[in-house]
């Protein structure tokens, strides 16, 4: 009788998963090995590997892989200020990731964003306003971008012991925001003390403390160095943080090394160099050069094993070449994709990231006291200009038009709507005409209170080949507004008509020094779906916004440095000084509730961190929620010193008159600094400050009350 060999030992989930990797390498020949180093991994059909394609993206959703839940574009995800809330966001994209890719893979589809393997979150530091790419970021502050990057990676891993539920991957290690059109050939040249208090940080916290699957390297060049090759930056990454997932390019990144860095002569050298420094996966076509590489003497065999070993151990993880019952996410049926749970997450997280920038009292409106509402502008009745870049396809959109139509019909309020103009003023054909004054003035002198929905969309800022905006390969070259909008919130404003300013947008925007005219200004980002619902609660008062800046709105481009330059100075809020006053902080947000904090104590703990309590509360006469957001003004070194940096967050909800205990630990590696000897915790003052905002001279301005202060020393 036939007898039927085993099946080989790689397959087995009973066996330690060194050894399987062990078992599936050895049977592996050199040509299949190299072919496994590429984004498009064929199968191997001898050995039963299907074939996997390495290319999804996950910022904010399950992106370009048909209908999923969308939520807010990552910059309105960090206004929210909550970590928690973003990891619950981060969960359900993992539960839609697997159950489209098993219902894929039953029907024989192992395509483009079909995978498990999430090239997401980008904790890039949004340097500078004008980087185009800087919407699918966490903001300015290392410390927000690493908490919040912890929490998203931790999402969509799960906490299983054996298995991944998705693979996150912390991405463009590591220093990389624009300028976008030259970031094939650029040289980011930054100093010890910023790369590691600036650069760095957020990246090593998703390494160390969320176990992150993969990193993606940038495609610009670091001192000198290409990113994906990198040998300062891989030792760090390998050796001192411990990392044991696989590395991957940035999509064609390593061609770049031959035809743009011009560190190599060859693709066959490129591929090589890409390798021996430990850059696994290749998005992109480079590494067929791998046995080329190989033959004239490169790269080794075992150097290519290093790769294929990481990157099979990723697969391993995900469960790929286990029987479905052993898998505990694999199980995940189609319809929880899309479902009515996760369109509840959606909207909280869109309701939570809302930010109110300014209100002399007009708000909240009264749906039953406005009888005519006048919505106005680009972004009114827009649908896709809501879901940034990078994003899925929603199953419903509410507009903010839709929004505000079904807040105040209801009460009998007659709601118009106009355009007014288009974005930026171009025409789609030469006889479209982009701006409407006579409607717009008409429409505003007709209504007791406007709403004018203003911004920018993925066409106006992104990725270098994905805007529209060709000038500036995606980037920004102003914060203000397209003058065309500009002039169509002046016809409004000089109406006299009570005028609310909605903001749809990914970076800072400014309305061209009619901030002060405007009865009030809500920041919506790029909201997602559930814009309009989210909106109209806030203009009506029945949702109290809390959600906070994670960047400094600067008043324009002329108070920033050059945007090639990478030095921190002037840059963000924590090295402010000598900078310009800016429009807008860091943690600022406004409410229809008062919060009062008292009690303000500090001491230092057995292992050199802070422990800080206080208690807050709510002094209005609305529920509200309040971002506690607790700063640290480090000791001096013989460096730049930054202003008070942020190291705590709490978001509390609380209703009138009631009150809240808080307690803040900060950990002694979070009070340290970078010197020319290393990371060190300095002797003398630590001010420790707990409030509603930044202690800034402008924040405390604009939110009428400074946070507590107390000052501690360290000597030792």
């Amino acid at each position: 009788m036939p007898t039927t060999e085993p099946p080989p030992p790689f397959t087995d989930p009973d066996l330690d998963l060194e050894a399987r990797l062990d078992d599936l390498l050895g049977r592996m020949t050199l040509e299949e090995k190299a072919a496994q180093t590429l984004h498009e991994a064929p199968a191997i059909a001898r050995l039963g590997v299907p074939a996997y394609n390495w290319w999804n993206e996950a910022l904010h959703g399950v992106a370009r892989a048909g209908v999923a839940t969308v939520f807010p574009q990552a910059i309105g995800l960090a206004a929210m200020f909550d970590p928690a809330r973003l990891r619950r966001v981060a969960e359900v994209i993992a539960v839609e990731g697997r159950a489209k890719h098993h219902e894929s893979a039953r029907r024989g589809e192992r395509g483009y964003y079909q995978g498990l393997t999430f090239w997401s979150p980008n904790v890039n530091i949004y340097r500078d306003p004008r980087w185009g790419r800087g919407h699918e970021t966490y903001g300015e502050c290392p410390w927000l971008t690493g908490e919040l990057g912890v929490a998203f990676v931790e999402g969509l891993q799960g906490d299983d012991e054996a298995y991944l539920h998705t693979a996150a991957c912390a991405k463009h290690y590591a220093v990389h925001s624009g300028p976008e059109g030259l970031r094939h050939e650029f040289d980011a040249e930054v100093n010890e003390q910023d790369l590691h208090e600036t650069y760095l940080p957020a990246f090593r916290r998703l390494v160390v403390d969320a176990g992150v699957e993969s990193v993606m390297g940038a495609y610009n060049r670091v001192n000198g160095e290409p990113a994906c090759a990198h040998p300062g930056l891989m030792r760090l990454l390998r050796e001192e943080w411990g990392f044991e997932g696989h590395f991957l390019s940035d999509c064609w990144a390593i061609r770049d090394f031959h035809e743009k860095h011009r560190v190599t002569a060859t693709a066959p050298e490129s591929a090589a160099l890409a390798v021996r420094m430990g850059c696994d996966l290749n998005c992109g076509c480079t590494y067929v050069h791998l046995l080329d590489a190989a033959g004239q003497g490169l790269v080794s065999e075992a150097e290519i094993d290093a790769c294929v070993r990481r990157l099979m151990r990723t697969r391993l993880r995900l469960g790929a070449f286990d029987p479905p019952e052993r898998v505990p996410y694999a199980a995940t049926p189609y319809d929880r994709n899309d479902c009515a749970e996760h369109a509840a997450v959606s909207l909280d997280a869109t309701r939570a990231s809302l930010v109110l920038l300014r209100n002399d009292g007009t708000l909240p409106l009264e749906p039953g006291e406005t009888k005519r509402l006048a919505v106005i502008g680009p972004n009114a009745a827009a649908t896709k200009e809501l879901l940034a870049n990078y994003h899925g396809t929603p199953s419903r959109t509410v507009t903010v038009l839709d929004g505000l139509r079904s807040a105040f019909g209801p009460a009998g309020a007659e709601v118009r709507y106009t355009a007014g103009c288009t974005h930026d003023g171009e025409d789609v054909v030469s006889c479209v005409v982009n701006a409407h004054p006579a409607e717009t003035i008409a429409l505003a002198e007709w209504a007791e209170a406007a709403v004018v929905v203003l911004g920018l969309h993925a066409g106006m800022e992104g990725e270098q080949g994905d805007a529209g905006n060709a000038d500036a390969s995606g980037d920004r070259r102003d914060v203000a507004l397209p003058e065309i909008q500009l002039r169509t919130l002046r016809r409004v404003l000089d109406t006299g008509t009570p005028t609310v300013v909605v903001l749809v947008h990914g970076g800072p925007v400014t309305l061209g020094g009619l901030e002060h005219r405007c009865a009030a200004i809500v920041d919506a980002f790029y909201p997602g779906p559930h814009a309009g619902t989210a909106v109209a609660e806030v203009l009506t008062g029945a949702l109290n916004p809390a959600g906070r800046l994670p960047m400094t709105y600067p008043r324009g481009v002329e108070d920033l440095p050059a945007f090639e330059d990478y030095a921190m100075a002037r840059r963000t809020y924590r090295f402010a000084e000598g900078a310009a006053e800016p429009l807008y902080p860091f943690g600022f947000g406004l409410g229809y509730s008062r919060f009062a904090y008292d009690g303000l104590s500090a001491e230092w703990n057995d292992g050199g961190g802070l422990r800080v309590s206080a208690t807050v509360r709510n002094v209005g006469d609305r529920f509200g929620e309040e971002v506690a957001q607790l700063y640290v003004q480090l000791p001096t070194t013989d460096g730049r010193n930054p202003g008070p940096q942020l190291r705590g967050v709490k978001r509390l909800s609380l209703e009138p008159g009631a009150s809240q205990s808080m307690t803040f630990e900060v950990p002694a590696s979070e009070l340290r600094r970078y010197t020319a000897t290393g990371w060190s915790q300095l002797n003398g003052p630590y001010r420790v400050f707990v409030g509603g905002s930044q202690p800034d001279p402008r924040s405390v301005e604009l939110m009428g009350v400074a946070p507590l202060s107390v000052t501690l020393d360290l000597k030792r």
